[in-house]
Formats: C-alpha cells, structure tokens, sequence
C-alpha cells in the first residue's frame, strides 16, 4: 500500500495540528519557520527551520518522514546545510 507524502509550511488552520505533535512528543511547541510531513493528509512529524527541533507522532512510524523533513529542511537553507559541505548534493558538471 502506498502512501502520499506532502511537506509543506503549516496553513494557519493547521497551527493547532503542529502544537498537538509536540505535545504528542512532550515536546515545547515548534518556534519559528515549520515544515509539517503530512502522510495521507494526516501531520504526522514537523521541523523548525530555524533551530531544526522535530516533533512527531510518538504512536506511529516516523523515523522515515522525519529523515524526509530534515533533507527539504536542508534544501531549504540556502545552501549552508551540512549535507552539501559534505558533498551530499553535489552539482552535476557539464561536459
């Protein structure tokens, strides 16, 4: 069974649904920029972009959409990411 997956900035109707995952997690409510994993239109995991703390459903498998949401955290950067200084997004060279 597949399932869709949307990362996305929290609409402010959904202000609530982010605040319910870290209370989930025991977590301090998010501060800041917020990407929401939303799975089959359900929010399941969420990260700050400016300190990157992560809350998710601590009753379902998360740790695959988390991942997600910090990879389109670090895209999200402007290029200052860890990942690219380690080589990880490397741009192709033309021929």
């Amino acid at each position: 069974m597949s399932h869709t997956i949307i990362i996305r900035s929290p609409r402010i109707e959904e202000a609530f649904a982010v605040r319910r995952l870290a209370y989930l997690d025991s977590r301090r409510p998010l501060r800041g920029e917020v990407l929401v994993a939303f799975v089959d239109d359900e929010p399941l995991a969420a990260i700050s972009l400016a300190d990157g703390a992560v809350v998710a459903d601590p009753f379902r498998r998360t740790a695959d959409v988390v991942e997600l949401l910090r990879l389109r955290a670090q895209l999200n950067d402007g290029g200052t990411s860890s990942l690219r200084r380690a080589g990880g997004l490397r741009p192709r060279l033309a021929a």
